[in-house]
């Protein structure tokens, strides 16, 4: 990356980043309330497993089909105003459907449709908070960033499915929903009193210049010619193709898998995701602490490894042993942000600030690609054959796909220098080929021209 579109940092750049964050932290516990309420509501309405994965089918299509179009976007428009414009979006929908269990007129569809736009809404939020944070937060920081954001996650998993847990034992459907409005309001007013800087675009020394010369879809061809060129990326986002084709299926029949399986209901559903949690924040912490190995895509591949091993725990654990269940659940927790933290800091110190909303929201979308035909499927087959199938399948895959990237050299090279500013020589040749020889054909132009 060059440094040359950063912004200079102040000196407290903490106090900025980590109000902005704690809002975002507050708009995150109400949405793992929508999360966890609408799941069990679907759960104790249609007790279906097809109903579950087209449940999570709806929420995961805007990763794909939306999630490229909001990263181009991001990267045009004001970062600052999607997040809060976004979120607004998100309360409003989320305050609808209240109305309309309130006058008890939800259907099941209305929950779809909810799902989507929270979804897609949340690809615009995500893609802009995520290429902000490499302008607010020094290089040498964002694998500890990474890994408070993981923490972060963590704590949502607990608090979310615990306190929707209770809420829904103590409050109507609406009134968790009203919750959710409130907190998605936290995290709009610490925008208002705070600017977040932009990157300069087409070569501009003028960060304020953010609406670039080229059309939408110009920047769509751009961010797609940057992945396919980093022939590395390229491999993982198919690693996480083939992970998620499988893993992504299973979860989605964690609800059915701890009632009809295990016997459990609502508390020990909330339980087994609140396990999942604490995994999540001590994993997070841990990270935050650590920083992972020098090469930090070497961490993600031993973690993605070992979490293969804990699905599979869940699929085999028989129906009296529910705490093996919780066990893996609690490892994969703790190995998950082991996976994504230093992978997300690798990209964002690597990848130019004013081409990153693209780059990463492909990243998400081909992350995804492969979860809706899973998700398909799954539903289906689980209803005829076992719903823990999904995890023994998804296990096994997971383990054998981080042995086998760990052999790619490519791959293990990225995670490389992360810690050390380089010069811009070595900025230049980690850039891919179509980049550079963009580059060179410019400068030559502009020395023919002089």
């Amino acid at each position: 990356m060059t440094e040359e579109n950063r912004p200079a940092l102040p000196t407290n750049w903490q106090f900025r980043f980590f109000t902005i964050w704690f809002g975002q932290a507050f708009s995150m516990l109400g949405s793992h309330l929508v999360g966890f309420a609408f799941v069990w509501y679907l759960t104790e309405t249609t007790g279906s497993a097809t109903i579950l994965a087209i449940g999570t089918l709806v929420q995961i299509l805007p990763q794909v089909v939306i999630s490229p179009i909001a990263g181009a976007l991001v990267d045009r428009w004001n970062r600052k105003w999607v997040m809060i414009v976004f979120d607004s979006i998100t309360a409003l929908f989320t305050l609808l459907v209240a109305i309309l269990f309130l006058l008890d007129s939800a259907h099941i569809w209305h929950i779809y449709l909810a799902m989507f736009i929270r979804s897609a809404c949340g690809q615009f939020q995500w893609a802009a908070l995520s290429a902000s944070t490499t302008l607010m937060v020094p290089k040498k920081q964002l694998s500890r960033v990474a890994g408070a954001n993981q923490t972060l996650n963590g704590i949502m998993n607990i608090l979310g499915p615990a306190l929707g847990a209770l809420l829904i034992a103590l409050l109507p459907m609406q009134g968790v929903l009203f919750i959710d409005v409130s907190t998605a309001f936290l995290a709009v007013i610490p925008l208002l009193f705070f600017t977040i800087p932009q990157p300069t675009r087409n070569g501009s020394k003028d960060a304020a210049k953010i609406t670039p010369d080229t059309s939408l879809w110009q920047d769509l061809a751009e961010g797609w010619r940057y992945v396919v060129g980093w022939h590395s990326l390229l491999a993982i986002i198919i690693v996480a193709m083939l992970v998620n084709f499988l893993i992504n299926p299973a979860f989605s029949l964690l609800p059915l898998v701890v009632t009809e399986h295990f016997g459990k209901g609502a508390y020990e559903l909330g339980f087994i995701n609140s396990a999942f949690g604490i995994g999540v924040i001590v994993g997070g912490l841990v990270l935050s602490a650590w920083g992972g190995f020098k090469n930090r895509i070497l961490t993600s591949l031993v973690a993605l490894t070992i979490s293969g091993g804990a699905v599979l725990a869940v699929g085999l654990a028989p129906s009296n042993l529910y705490l093996l269940a919780v066990a893996g659940m609690a490892l994969f927790g703790f190995l998950n942000p082991m996976v994504n933290g230093p992978l997300m800091a690798v990209m964002q110190a690597k990848v130019e600030p004013e081409i990153q909303g693209r780059v990463f929201t492909l990243l998400n979308a081909g992350a995804g690609l492969a979860s809706p035909l899973g998700l398909i499927i799954a539903g289906p087959v689980a209803d005829a054959t076992s719903n823990q199938l999904w995890f023994i399948l998804g296990g096994i895959a997971t383990i054998l796909t981080g042995l086998v990237t760990f052999f790619i050299p490519n791959i293990r090279a990225m995670g490389l220098d992360m810690d050390e500013e380089e010069p811009q020589l070595s900025s230049q040749r980690r850039k891919p080929e179509h980049l550079r020889h963009k580059e060179n054909l410019a400068e030559t132009q502009g020395s023919q021209a002089d």
